[in-house]
């Protein structure tokens, strides 16, 4: 029996069983945490859910993107319009929120796909300066179209309904736990987290994955090798568009409302930060730096009355997310210098002396995304 399991081919990993512990773990969460940590977790799977989609255009296909934010605005605002029912004075086509929730994501991939065009024959610093013109356009539309986004106020966020069940505070008791909003978010959460790390492993280790990979590391010889260099790079600015726009959805419903200042500069660099931290082209360090980034700014808002040269602000101390930004900037600076791979190659698992070592995900570049002309 023990010959049985030692074999190669039927070993289980100790990655297996750590992964399942963590899964009973995370669906046993809603139980016993409070309100704050739940909210901050789901902010984390938001932010993981777009970090994956950045780090497909970025990580894996080397085309640098500056205007991530734009997409989460669409998707976010895009529920919101098409799951409203007007009676707060703003447009609104009332369909059912599960409806309205994927509309949004294929509104935000028709965004995406209209940019495509010129994500498809610009790459480097050029894509990054003309998807920056897509947050300026963005933010002059959600502060302007006060009739569709509410302006500066911004607008409500409907609860999303899914098969009988409503994802608002209405109590609904779990094993005599009452599930509100948040609780009932969670586990759609890390559902629509679980299905957005599955689809992104699947591509990166396909086909799609590996043109990904050879137009990132020479655009010239992708296109020698007969793979279409601006196809590929069109469609994979439309998943990443999507990936945005999911997060977007998500974002909304667990801030329940949309704000248009949210949707800034600042954000999609800190999505920028996020694959840094995490680890470019790589999954797994998508999601490890989107957690690292979105939770920090709230731990230090929580814990900021312990914590030296951090408070309120106005308090004449640093603001947590002033504070956050510094943190993360450095951290940005030290993968850089110290940590080429990311958290994903530092939490790597070392092989064994009598298993081979496994191929990474995909090959860290040596070189910063994009090319020089």
């Amino acid at each position: 029996m023990s010959e049985t399991l030692a074999r190669p081919g039927l070993r289980v990993r100790p990655a297996a069983y750590g992964g399942a512990a963590a899964g009973l773990v995370l669906l046993a969460l809603p139980f016993y945490l409070d309100r704050f940590w739940l909210q901050a977790g789901l902010f984390a799977m938001a932010a993981a859910l777009g970090a994956i989609g950045i780090n497909l255009l970025t990580g894996a296909t080397g085309q640098l993107s500056m205007g991530h934010a734009f997409f989460l605005a669409v998707g976010a605002y895009g529920y919101c319009a098409l799951a409203g029912d007007g009676t707060d004075g703003l447009a609104g086509l009332g369909l059912p929120g599960w409806l309205a929730a994927v509309l949004a994501v294929v509104l935000a991939g028709l965004a995406g796909g209209v940019f495509s065009p010129i994500a498809g024959r610009l790459h480097g610093a050029y894509l990054g300066i003309a998807t920056l013109a897509l947050i300026f356009i963005g933010q002059h539309v959600l502060f302007n179209a006060h009739d569709l986004t509410g302006g500066y106020n911004g607008r409500a966020v409907p609860p999303l309904s899914l098969f009988g069940l409503a994802f608002d505070d209405t109590e609904l008791l779990v094993a005599q736990v009452p599930f509100g909003a948040v609780e009932k978010l969670w586990y759609l959460g890390l559902a629509l987290l679980l299905a957005g790390v599955l689809f992104a492993r699947g591509v990166l280790r396909g086909r799609p994955g590996r043109a990904m990979n050879a137009i990132r590391d020479h655009r010239i010889a992708a296109g020698v090798m007969g793979i279409p260099v601006a196809r590929h790079r069109a469609a994979v600015f439309v998943l990443s568009s999507m990936y945005a726009g999911l997060a977007g959805v998500l974002l909304a419903l667990v801030f329940q409302r949309t704000v248009p200042e949210y949707f800034g500069m600042a954000l999609s660099l800190e999505y920028l930060a996020m694959i840094v931290i995490g680890g470019l082209g790589s999954v797994a360090g998508a999601v490890a730096g989107g957690v690292f980034v979105s939770l920090l700014p709230q731990l230090l808002t929580r814990y900021s009355d312990a914590l030296p040269l951090v408070s309120a602000p106005g308090t004449g101390g640093i603001a947590p997310g002033e504070a956050a930004r510094y943190l993360y900037g450095a951290a940005v600076v030290a993968v850089v210098l110290f940590l080429p791979g990311g958290l994903a190659r530092l939490a790597a698992r070392k092989p064994g002396p009598s298993e081979p070592p496994e191929a990474p995900e995909t090959p860290t570049p040596t070189e910063p995304p994009g090319e020089t002309r």
